[in-house]
Order: C-alpha cells, then sequence, then structure tokens
C-alpha cells in the first residue's frame, strides 16, 4: 500500500469520526459548530488528493 493510499484512507477515517462527532453533538450548538468545522477542515485537506499534479 502506497503512502498516497495509507494517507486517503486516514482522512477517510477522519470524515467518517467528524460524521460521527455532527451526529453527537445534536442539540448542542458549540459542538455542533466544533463537529462541521472539523468535517470542513478534512475535506479541504483532502483537496490535493483529487487535483491534478499539473495545477499550480
Amino acid at each position: 500500500m502506497s503512502n498516497k493510499n495509507i494517507n486517503l484512507l486516514g482522512w477517510i477515517l477522519f470524515i467518517i469520526s467528524a460524521i460521527g462527532f455532527i451526529i453527537s453533538s445534536i442539540g448542542s450548538f458549540w459542538a455542533m459548530f466544533g463537529s462541521v468545522f472539523f468535517l470542513v477542515a478534512c475535506i479541504i485537506f483532502l483537496i490535493p488528493f483529487f487535483r491534478s499534479d499539473d495545477e499550480k
């Protein structure tokens, strides 16, 4: 398994955990805010995996 695949798997697991945090924080504004913020950050970190290498 290449390093890129391991990194991608790790970020997918982070996204799954962020979704779990969102579900568990229903009813608590600040917990929901933090969970959604964490999910968005994980998605932003995944952008380089889906961009081609020639874009700069």
